[in-house]
C-alpha cells in the first residue's frame, strides 16, 4: 500500500468534522487514525453534558461523505499517559476470579436467587466465596441454601448481624422489584384491554 497522501491522514490532536452517509454531523478531537482500515476514533463533548466527562467514537471513513479539518495539529502530540501495569493485572486477575467464581455456582447447580444473594453481598465485601452450595463470607459466617436470614449460621457478633442485613435488604429490594413489575404488567394489560 502507497504511503498516504495529503488529505488522507489525520494528525493526533487535530479538530475535525465529518458528515456520516446517514446525514450525521459529528466533531471531535482526533485521537487516533489507522491508515490501513481507514478507522478514526475522535473525543467528543460528553453526550451526558457533564462537562468533565467525553465521549469516544470510532468512525469507519468508508461511511463518511464529507470530513472537514477545522483546526490541524502539527506539532508532535503530547506523550501518552503511562499506564499502572500492576493496577491492570490486579483488576485482570479479580474479573477472572469473579467469573471462575460465577462459574463454579452455576456448575453446582446454585439457584439463580443464590448467585443474586452472592452478587450482591460481593458488591459490599469483597471477601466472600463459595463452598459447593453454600455462601462463605469473611470465613465467619456461612449462608445455606435457601439463603435466607435465619440461613446465616457463624459466631454472635457483628459480622453475622451485619450479613443478615445485608440478606434481608436483598430480599425486600427484590420483592420490591417484583411487586412494581406485577403493578406494570397489570397497569399494561388494563390499557390494552381500554384501548380495544
Amino acid at each position: 500500500m502507497a504511503a498516504p497522501g495529503p488529505g488522507e491522514y489525520f494528525s493526533v490532536g487535530s479538530h475535525v468534522s465529518c458528515l456520516t452517509c446517514l446525514g450525521q454531523r459529528v466533531q471531535g478531537e482526533v485521537v487516533a487514525f489507522d491508515y490501513q482500515s481507514k478507522m478514526l476514533t475522535l473525543k467528543c463533548a460528553s453526550s451526558s453534558g457533564k462537562p468533565n466527562l467525553n465521549d469516544v467514537i470510532l468512525i469507519n471513513l468508508a461511511y463518511v461523505s464529507d470530513v472537514d479539518i477545522i483546526n490541524d495539529r502539527t506539532e508532535t502530540p503530547p506523550p501518552l499517559a503511562s499506564l499502572n501495569v500492576s493496577k491492570l493485572a490486579n483488576r485482570a486477575r479479580t474479573e477472572k476470579e469473579d467469573k471462575l467464581s460465577q462459574a463454579y455456582a452455576i456448575s453446582a447447580g446454585v439457584s439463580v436467587e443464590g448467585q443474586q444473594l452472592f452478587q450482591t453481598i460481593h458488591k459490599t465485601i469483597k471477601d466472600c466465596k463459595w463452598q459447593e452450595k453454600n455462601i462463605i463470607v469473611m470465613d465467619d459466617v456461612v449462608i445455606s441454601p435457601p439463603y435466607q436470614a435465619e440461613n446465616c449460621k457463624g459466631k454472635e457478633g457483628s459480622a453475622l448481624s451485619h450479613v443478615r442485613k445485608i440478606v434481608e435488604k436483598h430480599f425486600r429490594d427484590v420483592e420490591s422489584q417484583k411487586s412494581m413489575q406485577r403493578s406494570q404488567a397489570q397497569q399494561t394489560q388494563k390499557d390494552s384491554t381500554l384501548s380495544s
